[in-house]
């Protein structure tokens, strides 16, 4: 499906909600399958859920790709991360050769991984990233400003950064990739999200701020801090998504943004992984409810804020094994927990194909 794309309002108003009579037409189909009703749980639910999104009674979740969106932030000023900021590049160079954790998983899985730069402050050809890998340079800025001082980025650079999102994922989805995967990379990156998280969500700092990278009882109180102060410098508005993102958020934050609005413009799924992605699905959701009803939640983070974030989106996360490393991981696993619901929902013979009979 090619796009006419010329401003983020042109995304959201053309944005529908799933098929719901897919929906009921799954349902019916899923009570005629040879077992016990609704025994495999929730692996119904995303077949049907599936089928809605898609729009029809056969969906394909086969082709699927990560999109790993890399960024920095002027915040790290306030001493909020245990790792320095040059590790963004570092471990973007790392994706790109294929020795990353979402490398790992996207092979087991059967993912591509893709990975952009929406705002690191290294050079790309400084660190050899010519090289390997798939990426793509949408560089809106080297870095965003530190939002404790004032607004994270402008509200013309916020809508880049998105609309740079939407027309990455829209162009793996005219290759034919059926379901995306977002990504994050970007040192001090849990701070902008939590930022986003409190706002959005209503919930307290205490609340929706973690150690992100590991930071120390000292480190911990310097990023509260840094946030409230951020929050109180910029007054973001929680009834305007783009204000959110323009004042307190981050360019791969926006990108993922980017990716759920085109997920739902193209009527797919898209996978969300942990807390960084998750404050992009909050962003897209402000921007757009609708978008919502495109999303699954690949797991729950070990951030403490990211189930009041899934909370507030009305999502149940699909895996929880503790993981809290980011770069798409956790969604790129429960890609496989789709894989399946879709194979439950062709492969399994009903009552009467099988020849078994039906409760009474």
């Amino acid at each position: 499906m090619e796009t006419n794309i010329k401003n983020l309002q042109d995304v959201l108003d053309n944005i529908q909600p799933i098929d719901e009579s897919m929906v009921e037409q799954a349902i019916e189909h899923t009570a005629r399958l040879a077992v016990p009703p609704r025994a495999l749980g929730r692996l119904h639910d995303i077949g049907e859920k599936l089928c809605g999104i898609m729009g029809s009674q056969d969906p394909d979740v086969a082709s699927k790709a990560v999109i790993v969106m890399a960024g920095d932030h002027g915040i790290v000023d306030e001493g909020v991360s245990a790792f320095p900021q040059e590790v963004t590049g570092e471990m973007v160079k790392n994706f790109l050769a294929g020795g990353a954790g979402i490398n790992c998983l996207c092979r087991h899985v059967g993912a591509k991984v893709i990975v952009v730069d929406m705002g690191m402050k290294v050079d790309p050809m400084a660190l050899g990233l010519e090289t390997g890998g798939i990426f793509f340079s949408h560089k809106i800025a080297p870095g965003t400003e530190n939002f404790a001082k004032g607004p994270a980025m402008t509200k013309e650079q916020a809508e880049k950064a998105i609309l740079c999102g939407f027309e990455r994922a829209s162009a793996l989805i005219n290759e034919g990739v059926q379901v995306l995967g977002t990504g994050d990379m970007g040192i001090g990156n849990t701070t902008p999200s939590a930022a986003i998280g409190a706002v959005l969500t209503g919930a307290s700092l205490d609340d929706m701020t973690g150690r992100g990278t590991g930071v120390d009882d000292e480190g911990l109180k310097r990023k509260k801090a840094a946030i409230q102060k951020g929050i109180d410098v910029n007054q973001p508005n929680p009834k305007d998504g783009l204000d959110v993102l323009a004042k307190v958020g981050g360019y791969e934050i926006a990108g993922i943004a980017g990716v759920v609005l085109a997920a739902a413009y193209h009527k797919k799924p898209v996978v969300i992984d942990g807390f960084i992605s998750t404050a992009g699905a909050l962003i897209a959701h402000a921007l757009c409810p609708l978008a919502g009803q495109y999303m699954f939640a690949g797991h729950c983070s070990e951030e403490p804020g990211h189930k009041l974030m899934l909370d507030h989106l009305g999502l149940t996360p699909i895996l929880d094994l503790g993981l809290r490393l980011g770069e798409g991981t956790g969604g790129a696993l429960a890609m496989n927990i789709l894989e399946a619901s879709v194979k439950v929902f062709k492969e399994v013979l009903t009552f009467e194909q099988a020849g078994v009979t039906n409760k009474e």
